[in-house]
């Protein structure tokens, strides 16, 4: 009834955009927050300023890695690179760290502003998960897990969190790689291959795949069920309620 392979005993969750709306909240606060760096950045050495594109650029160097590394990796698409500074940088240094803090704050504010909102399949599966007695983690590479699973009325529904907290306390690789994953895996004492991880993410569906999961799960969310595909998702569906259906 869960359209899982029966070796499946744990199920690991993505938070933005397969638990809950807020993929578009993190793409508005990224998109802001590169906009005025970039705009700075033109006004000083006289460049061009290309905006952030807030579906190619957001899918393609940032959605589903830590805020460090998405800062990183799109600053590297152009050309830029920062001293990467420290975790109390605040928002007015310009350094890896400091941008990461000015797009933390703009997150925040605007969940602040709008709340979260979970997504009524997602919510029906995850029930219909734990009725049949499969363990259930969230793993998020954001450092706010935590707040948007209280705010959306969620946090209940999972036994374990491995989130952006998590990954900086242990010194984690983030997505991409597979350490996060594999970490909530071994919470439970799950070997991967019995576990199926459920991601909007390119680089979260690769993560998956990395760690030798027995069964990944892309949700097309933004229209690139082929590139989930490529990535890695055995199964590709637009929400998870399509699984209550398979047989």
């Amino acid at each position: 009834m869960l359209g899982l392979p029966d070796h499946v005993t744990t199920c690991l969750f993505d938070l933005d955009g397969v638990l809950t709306r807020t993929a578009k909240v993190h793409a508005a606060a990224w998109k802001q927050m590169f906009d005025d760096y970039l705009r700075e950045q033109a006004g000083r050495d006289g460049s061009a300023f290309v905006p952030f594109d807030a579906v190619r650029d957001y899918d393609e160097y940032v959605d589903g890695r830590p805020r460090e590394d998405g800062v990183r990796t799109f600053l590297a698409s152009r050309g830029i690179t920062l001293p990467e500074g420290t975790r109390d940088d605040d928002a007015a240094r310009e350094t890896v760290n400091g941008l990461g803090t000015r797009k933390n704050a703009l997150v925040l504010r605007m969940i602040r502003e709008e709340g979260v909102e979970a997504y009524e399949g997602s919510v029906a599966f995850v029930r219909a998960v734990r009725d049949a007695g499969l363990h259930r983690a969230v793993v998020s590479s954001s450092a706010n897990c935590r707040d948007v699973l209280v705010s959306a009325g969620i946090e209940d529904l999972f036994e374990q969190r491995v989130d952006g907290v998590t990954v900086a306390e242990q010194g984690l690789a983030g997505k991409p790689a597979p350490d996060s994953y594999l970490a909530a895996a071994r919470l439970f004492g799950t070997d991967p291959r019995h576990a199926a991880v459920f991601e909007d993410a390119l680089a979260g569906v690769a993560a998956g795949r990395a760690g030798g999961f027995g069964f990944v799960v892309g949700v097309d969310r933004a229209g690139q069920a082929a590139a989930l595909r490529e990535h890695g998702a055995d199964v590709v569906v637009t929400d998870l309620s399509e699984l209550l259906d398979r047989r």
